[in-house]
């Protein structure tokens, strides 16, 4: 998470997290309430990704993955997705599907949002998606909790949108919005801020590092998510390990999810995690 504040700085880039669903089918396991199909992120594999786009999607295919979130390529550009811009979003879509995929939803920055919000509407519709999702306000490390609160009245305006076009307007959190300003939590303000109805959130699980855990606010906000980014964590070796190596609870989290109203799980750690995150998810 640390490297990848680092590059926006340096690139400019609003760079968020995206990725990949995949399927796979429900075993004998313990865990009754896993979903059918989970996701991976496509930012971590980006290099891969724009030197082969169906050579990679393929790959991850073969993992068992059925479906993709991707970049914006039009916000990501200065994050490397700018040869992606050669594909319109019919042509992507063709390549996706053609490599046994879909694409249900996608990462962008606050720029392209306020600024070409027309245009990405009909890239997210030609690639058949259903939620866009704002990868991040990017807001400076110190900014005050009326910054935050201001963005997300924003968000909710753009959500009006996106919602009379047929998508649901998503937040991605970072590690940056679980910090305080003053005695409250910058999430917990986020989420009184939000429009129940326009904007949902998309949780990221890496947060459990910090001592966040996804399954508690699921519950503690009943259909308020529609979306999760999958990671696991070592105490022991304190540092992501693929999921189902880790200290979350995944019995407990997909239990939870039904009631937070997940949707979609995507997988988002580094490329050599996803085989044995898909491996573990797949016995469930």
């Amino acid at each position: 998470m640390t490297s990848r504040r680092k590059f926006i700085k340096t690139t400019g880039a609003a760079i968020g997290s995206a990725t990949v669903l995949g399927s796979f089918p429900l075993g004998l396991g313990s865990c009754s309430s896993a979903p059918k199909e989970f996701g991976f992120q496509v930012w971590t594999i980006r290099e891969s990704l724009i030197e082969d786009f169906p050579g990679t999607l393929k790959k991850m295919a073969g993992m068992g993955y059925k479906q993709v979130e991707m970049c914006s390529p039009l916000g990501y550009t200065n994050a490397g997705f700018g040869p992606l811009n050669s594909y319109s979003g019919a042509e992507m879509r063709k390549i996706i599907e053609d490599c046994g995929l879909n694409c249900t939803s996608s990462h962008y920055n606050m720029g392209e949002l306020r600024d070409s919000l027309d245009n990405r509407i009909e890239w997210a519709t030609q690639l058949g998606m259903k939620q866009i999702v704002a990868s991040s306000f990017w807001l400076p490390k110190d900014a005050p909790m009326d910054e935050f609160k201001k963005a997300a009245d924003e968000l909710n305006k753009i959500g009006e949108k996106t919602k009379v076009a047929g998508l649901q307007m998503v937040f991605h959190n970072h590690h940056g919005e679980f910090e305080k300003r003053g005695d409250k939590l910058i999430y917990d303000v986020l989420l009184e801020t939000f429009d129940p109805e326009l904007v949902k959130l998309q949780f990221q699980v890496a947060v459990v590092d910090i001592g966040y855990k996804a399954a508690d606010y699921f519950r503690k906000h009943p259909g308020r998510f529609i979306s999760a980014h999958l990671a696991d964590y070592s105490e022991k070796l304190e540092k992501q390990v693929p999921v189902g190596e880790g200290i979350v609870d995944w019995n407990d989290f997909f239990k939870a999810a039904k009631i937070g109203g997940v949707q979609n799980y995507f997988v988002e750690m580094a490329p050599v995690t996803f085989a044995s995150s898909a491996e573990y998810l797949a016995s469930l």
